[in-house]
């Protein structure tokens, strides 16, 4: 019979028939207790609606089975990040827990009290020096979707410095002559590498790129609204626009709209991430596809790794991305 309260693995014990340590082993699939051991366990826990402490669980194992998921608020793709990596994990037997901030202030100390078994940053910054923190405090660490400067730090990413080539391409293509680039923050590699193949490719074909048709900003609507208006604003303006991300591409699209001017018609416009909204009828923007799920799969494979004891050298997986041309980049 239970005691009052909370029902504790001794009270299934005592149910059993079998020592607390049993249970605690045939809870956690130990191949050395027997199946019909297992299975007393299993039924005495489900009639007293035993729920295992997680944190009585890393006391005895070392293992709490979470990961926590390091979230900047600024970021526009945390949503979209969240829900994939908790189903993710899930997969693996592990709870997704996160930890949120603008930016990484004052994260660490929530992450060093042993109660998750390795962390997984997204949008870090690449002069962040969280992750060498944790590792540095023996916690398991890999990036998504940016890698930091320092290559001991695992991290799963896309390819974006061929994705900004490819919006260049596609521009190009397309006829366009005067574009202008809303840039991403510079201090970012997914805003570095962007600018850097895009840049790359109207250079090899001759094509100028003025600054004064070049806006930086974050990775927001607020950044493509307010530099729409300031690159098209002039005697001569671009006829075409490469965006670091959709979110910004949205933003300016809205500020085309508010201005009275026709996309593409007026003004061209490529984005990047392939983000839900980018294909809606009245969107249609294209832009340069990201294999989300499968950079997720990645990170988590790589964390695993390193929870399971891996010790090597940090590793980078570079994903692949695919141009997606919709009907906003074309010249009429």
């Amino acid at each position: 019979m239970a005691s009052e309260g909370r029902v504790t693995s001794f009270d299934v014990a005592r149910a059993a028939g079998v020592s607390q340590s049993t249970v605690s082993r045939a809870l956690r699939n130990d191949p050395n207790i027997g199946s019909r051991t297992v299975k007393k366990v299993l039924e005495a826990a489900a009639a007293l609606h035993y729920v295992p402490s997680s944190r009585a669980r890393a006391l005895s194992t070392g293992a709490t089975n979470r990961v926590a998921m390091v979230i900047d608020l600024d970021n526009p793709l945390w949503p979209l990040l969240v829900g994939r990596m908790h189903d993710e994990l899930a997969g693996h037997g592990y709870e997704l827990g996160l930890v949120a901030s603008h930016g990484e202030r004052d994260v660490e100390t929530q992450l060093a009290d042993g109660s998750v078994d390795g962390v997984i940053v997204s949008a870090s910054r690449l002069a962040s020096t969280l992750p060498d923190t944790l590792r540095g405090r023996g916690i398991p660490v890999v990036l998504v979707q940016r890698h930091s400067s320092d290559p001991d730090v695992d991290a799963a990413v896309a390819d974006d410095a061929e994705g900004g080539a490819a919006a260049a391409r596609m521009l190009l293509e397309a006829g366009h002559e005067r574009i202008g680039a809303l840039f991403g923050p510079a201090d970012t590699s997914t805003g570095r590498e962007r600018e850097a193949g895009f840049r790359r490719v109207l250079t090899e074909a001759g094509v100028d790129l003025p600054d004064r048709w070049v806006r930086y900003g974050g990775f927001e609507m607020s950044h493509g609204f307010r530099s729409l208006a300031e690159v098209t604003g002039g005697r001569t303006a671009p006829t075409a626009l490469f965006c670091a991300n959709d979110t910004i591409a949205i933003g300016a699209l809205n500020a085309a709209h508010a201005a009275g001017l026709r996309v593409p018609r007026d003004v061209a416009l490529v984005g990047f991430d392939d983000i839900e909204t980018a294909s809606w009828p009245l969107v249609e923007l294209s832009t340069i596809r990201v294999p989300f799920d499968e950079m997720l799969r990645s990170a988590v494979s790589l964390l695993l790794e390193r929870i399971g004891g891996f010790t090597g050298l940090g590793r980078r997986v570079v994903h692949p991305v695919v141009p997606v041309p919709r009907s906003t980049h074309l010249r009429p």
